[in-house]
């Protein structure tokens, strides 16, 4: 479904609009089944929902657009599955990054990514520094993610911080917290989104999302769109927001 320009101008207008809107993209292996095909065509499906979505954010002016791409547990799933899954990141970076360049998106990856294979690394790299002049939508991908192991490793830098004679554990506070984790220099979602109908965070953003408002909605992920992110943007303006106050 394309979305009209009065869609994507009514979901963008207003201050209420939110700046950061992460994505839990959660449906491609029922999307595939519930067709009689392979997995790795949901998957393929979800890419291309991906990109989609993407454009969505860049019309509807958003900062920040997270996506959920590979978590830290999704290692457990049979081999060829994750091989299938590094092989159409591979191939997003090398034929899609031209057109996100050219929209004025920048990429930013979060997560350990460095431990993937090195010409994964270097192609990711090389992507990175390719955008990062861009200053219209930022693209963060969570990519061998997990949010305990992100607080982990936050709480592992601050003691060793503490243990160099650097820092009193009395003077930790939640914002020394922050500048240790992958997302320092992004600001905290403001939606967070998951699709298919399941209503957990699965161990994603779970420091930043704290006020985060949470949106659970039906549609398996290889059939999300534009159409979506703008109604859900839109959902969003109804909602109020006190952050703990009145």
């Amino acid at each position: 479904m394309t979305v009209s320009s009065a869609t994507l101008a009514a979901a963008g207008e207003g201050d209420a609009k939110p700046r950061h809107v992460a994505i839990i993209m959660d449906g491609n292996g029922r999307w595939a089944k519930s067709r009689m095909l392979p997995r790795i065509a949901g998957h393929r499906k979800g890419t291309e929902a991906a990109k989609a979505v993407v454009r969505g954010a860049v019309d509807l002016g958003l900062d920040y657009l997270t996506l959920y791409a590979f978590s830290t547990e999704n290692w457990r799933r049979p081999a060829d599955e994750v091989s299938d899954l590094m092989g159409l990141l591979r191939h997003f970076i090398r034929h899609d990054i031209e057109e996100l360049a050219d929209n004025g998106v920048r990429l930013k990856v979060i997560g350990d990514y460095q431990r993937l294979q090195p010409d994964l690394v270097k192609l990711i790299d090389a992507a990175i520094l390719k955008t990062s002049n861009n200053r219209r939508t930022t693209l963060v991908i969570a990519l061998n993610y997990g949010a305990q192991a992100e607080i982990a490793r936050a709480a592992r830098l601050l003691a060793e911080a503490v243990q160099a004679g650097q820092l009193d554990p009395a003077d930790i506070t939640p914002e020394q917290v922050e500048a240790q984790l992958y997302t320092q220099d992004i600001p905290p979602p403001d939606l967070l989104i998951r699709t298919s109908g399941e209503k957990r965070l699965s161990n994603f953003l779970l420091w930043q999302a704290a006020y985060a408002e949470l949106m659970f909605v039906d549609t398996l992920w290889p059939d999300f769109g534009k159409v979506d992110l703008a109604a859900a943007v839109q959902a969003f303006a109804g909602r109020e927001r006190r952050f703990g106050g009145l």
